[in-house]
């Protein structure tokens, strides 16, 4: 279908100040919003009240309100605007929770205005637990036995009735908020009772916590005629209780087998189909790693803070495509950037792994407690793009600037592995890596972590490379392996105790999409060690260049006002 063109204004609602859980992925999914609109000819007010978001630029919309992002405010921007239509579903949480009650209360309606893209039904259905507990029940979809509460003792019985340990999640909140395991009745109360203070609805969902178990999450698309793909898998390094913006995450799955992967991919599309969704969206799920058996956690029917890393890991621009959808185009009616000649309705192919790494505000915050559980503590992430797993792990160490350039943590040097190797914390990944030198076995490591054999085996080959080349001169052989494993040269001397004989440049690959099917248009590369360089090839002029450096990943200090200024000198 084209263009609805009974869409003339339209109301963008932003997410609001940087905050855990919701970040630069929801500026960067408004923006995205803003440009496809503009584009179209469609007249843009936007709302957000963080004043250093690319969003709030003269360049993006027509008119900007740097306005508390509250019902009221919105209420008070319509009245004196008159959108015909309005954009929530690119603001994060807050964004959706503002449209939710608009809707809700029949103001929408009222004054005419239509909610684009995911209706206010479809909404409920995914961030209402009882009602997501329904639907999930009426298509044969499992769910982790669990029950809806609205007060504290409600709260307990269903505690008592599930067993212990259980898992409290609260109704429309960000990055797990007010949500955490519960071990007994003592705990339950205090994360029950503040559970339900932060969920806008007063609703928690107690749930029987299956530790051990896989997370695996889709990112998912579907457009008004029906048409439905998955855009990217992902797994996190960690099992279900660290939450996934606080856990290493890998894309594509990498440790299912065809059979779980063509399973959890039915089932998202399966899902997205019935809730009836037209967007992009986000299905986690929880495997059991000994069996078929899986549950679905939880979809958030909205842009989120996985759907800035797939549209990176992939080159399939999630937020725009959720645009041109709202706006009534069909996935095989838009056009894919990257290759100028595949549409929307492709999915994605990649011939390489992608590493997202969590950067932690612990160095601010030194008394704090590094426990990771399922409330969010990251305030930002780096993302890295390589062959293969271990030279990818590398890359994101390096890139989340927190001084190493390995996984030797000289922090862990005094820790006895015995008696800390079950730490749930931002130090597991090093952890883990000194166990695996100190000679404690992948199995050993797996039934104390629980983390799969597939990652604990790849971190062993660094582990048995870095004892290979302890206090020994370097064989050119030895070098090019250090290098494909993602060691620096710097890394190496250090590790091997002698001047290298040998040095290589790496090279840069595409990411184009379509696992070099078609060429592409306008690619982005990551760096690697072989004999082709594509960069090169392709992007050969005879232009003056200028390299632009950006500040990495968010942290506390270090915002949005960085990526802001760089978006402008480019």
């Amino acid at each position: 279908m084209p263009l609805n063109q009974d869409i003339k204004k339209v109301l963008v609602i932003g997410s609001g100040p940087i905050v855990i859980g919701q970040a630069a992925e929801f500026d960067y999914a408004g923006a995205q919003a803003c440009r496809v609109l503009k584009d179209e000819g469609i007249e843009v007010v936007l709302v957000n009240s963080n004043p250093a978001t690319i969003m709030t630029d003269k360049a993006l919309a027509d008119h900007i309100y740097l306005e508390p992002l509250t019902e009221e405010t919105v209420k008070r921007i319509i009245e004196k605007e008159h959108p015909d239509s309005i954009l929530c579903g690119l603001g994060g949480q807050t964004g959706l929770t503002i449209g939710m009650q608009l809707a809700k209360d029949g103001y929408l309606d009222k004054m005419g205005v239509k909610l684009l893209g995911t209706n206010a039904e479809a909404i409920d259905k995914a961030e209402d637990r009882q009602m997501f507990r329904d639907t999930m029940v009426k298509i044969h979809q499992p769910v982790v036995p669990s029950d809806i509460a609205y007060t504290v003792e409600h709260a307990k019985e269903i505690a008592l009735e599930i067993g212990y340990p259980v898992i409290i999640r609260p109704a429309f909140t960000l990055g797990g908020a007010g949500g955490g395991v519960a071990y007994d009745e003592k705990e339950l109360e205090i994360i029950a009772k503040n559970g339900l203070m932060l969920s806008p609805i007063t609703q928690v969902l107690i749930e029987r916590y299956i530790a051990g178990w896989k997370e695996i999450e889709f990112e998912v698309m579907r457009d008004s005629a029906g048409n439905v793909i998955a855009v990217c898998s992902m797994e996190n390094f960690d099992p279900v209780g660290v939450h996934t913006g606080d856990s290493i995450v890998i894309a594509p799955a990498v440790t299912l087998a065809d059979k779980e992967y063509q399973m959890l991919r039915s089932a998202s599309l399966d899902i997205i189909t019935e809730l009836g969704i037209e967007g992009g969206c986000n299905c986690q799920f929880a495997l059991n790693p000994e069996s078929f058996e899986y549950s679905v956690i939880e979809v958030n029917p909205r842009v989120s803070r996985s759907s800035a890393l797939a549209s990176k890991a992939t080159g399939y621009p999630i937020a725009k495509v959720t645009t041109k959808i709202a706006l009534g185009y069909t996935l095989d009616e838009i056009r894919n950037d990257i290759t100028g000649k595949t549409c929307a309705c492709f999915e994605p192919t990649l011939d390489y792994v992608v590493v997202k790494l969590p950067k932690w505000p612990f160095d601010k915050f030194v008394n704090a407690s590094r426990k990771l559980g399922t409330q969010m503590k990251a305030t930002g992430e780096v993302m890295s793009i390589a062959p293969n797993f271990e030279m990818a792990v590398m890359k994101a160490v390096r890139g989340a600037e927190i001084g190493l350039d390995t996984l030797n943590n000289p922090a862990l040097n005094s820790e006895d592995m015995q008696e800390t190797l079950s730490l749930q914390d931002d130090n597991r990944l090093f952890r883990v890596f000194k166990a695996l030198k100190e000679g404690v076995t992948i199995e050993e490591i797996h039934r104390i972590t629980m983390i799969d054999e597939w990652f604990l085996g790849k971190l062993k080959n660094l582990a048995d490379f870095e004892k290979e080349i302890c206090a020994k001169p370097l064989s050119e052989e030895q070098y090019l392996k250090g290098k494909k494993l993602g060691y620096t040269d710097k890394a190496l001397e250090k590790l091997s105790g002698g001047t290298l004989a040998y040095h290589r440049d790496c090279v840069y690959k595409m990411v184009d999409t379509c696992g070099a099917e078609f060429e592409a248009q306008t690619p982005y590369f990551y760096s690697t060690y072989d004999n082709h360089c594509e960069a090169r090839a392709i992007h050969k002029t005879d232009k003056e260049k200028i390299i632009v450096l950006g500040s990495g990943p968010i942290r506390i200090g270090q915002g949005i006002e960085f990526d802001y200024s760089c978006v402008h000198c480019v």
